[in-house]
């Protein structure tokens, strides 16, 4: 009979299957409800009045975008949740990677206020290429616990380093 996994056991994932899904939706949903409430009120207002580049997307793109990469973000918080390394550099780099995580996550949830309810472009420049640094060594932390985890965070990273050259053109052009 194989051995079971314990409390204590290093094997074994960080949570069980209901509140890792929690742990990995929540914070999600709640930069999603943050960057709604600061984008939404500012769209026809602030951001219809400032100059953009000819590469600016439609303003409905943007919401299908974000549900799309959202979804995504939770699912890869969600698989390295579950991973469950045997040795000592693996834990240490689950770790890592789950502070990554968050942190690349809380970045998300504060450019959309510095740049829609502040109306700070270059505060928003300086917190979107911060956000894109982040997100680029999640992806490569993701990559050694769970390839899938790390492939689907590259069309956020591409979506954001898009963000970031759209948030740097505004920023110059007005």
């Amino acid at each position: 009979m194989p051995p079971t996994a314990t409390l204590t056991d290093p094997a074994r994932p960080l949570l069980s299957p209901v509140p890792r899904l929690l742990a990995a939706i929540a914070p999600v949903a709640a930069v999603a409800v943050v960057g709604s409430l600061a984008t939404t009120p500012n769209i026809p207002t602030w951001y219809a009045g400032l100059a953009k580049p000819g590469f600016t997307p439609p303003n409905w793109l943007f919401p299908v975008a974000w549900t799309i990469l959202y979804t995504l973000i939770a699912f890869a918080g969600w698989r390295v949740l579950g991973t469950a390394p045997a040795t000592g550099g693996l834990r240490r780099t689950r770790t890592l990677a789950l502070w990554a995580f968050f942190v690349q996550l809380a970045l998300n949830g504060a450019w959309t206020p510095v740049f829609f309810a502040r109306h700070d472009l270059g505060g928003g420049l300086v917190v979107v290429v911060a956000l894109l640094i982040m997100i680029l060594w999640t992806i490569r932390l993701f990559a050694s616990l769970d390839r899938i985890a790390a492939l689907v965070l590259v069309p956020y990273a591409a979506w954001v380093a898009y963000a970031t050259a759209l948030n740097a053109a505004i920023w110059w052009m007005n």
